[in-house]
């Protein structure tokens, strides 16, 4: 489960941010995560709740924002949504989609104190 890896990532972070401001603590943690980014948002959320126990951002709130999935197609010029990233274009069927979003995960925002 890589969800593991990226909420130990974003503690790391959170935390470093934290003490380079000389906060006592994370209070709330805002993510974008990507439909196309291979993440499950909700074994994501578990796992951050789990390895902040015992840092900084223990109880801390975390916000996951969905950022849908969009490409380019390159036949007809233009963005189009994706659920995956393998669809074909809706517009004129091409599968030369170059994928423009939906792959983000960052953290987007920290709030400490």
């Amino acid at each position: 489960m890589h969800e593991m890896s990226l909420a130990e990532g974003v503690i790391g972070i959170a935390e470093d941010a934290a003490r380079r401001e000389n906060a006592r603590r994370v209070r709330k943690v805002v993510l974008e995560i990507g439909r196309l980014s291979a993440v499950e948002p909700q074994a994501l959320a578990f796992c951050l709740e789990v390895v902040s126990r015992g840092t900084l951002a223990e109880g801390a709130t975390f916000s996951i924002v969905d950022i849908p999935g969009g490409g380019w197609c390159m036949r007809c010029s233009r963005e189009v949504p994706m659920g995956t990233s393998y669809d074909d274009c809706p517009h004129c069927g091409s599968g030369q989609v170059q994928i423009v979003r939906g792959t983000e995960r960052r953290v987007r925002e920290l709030e400490i104190e």
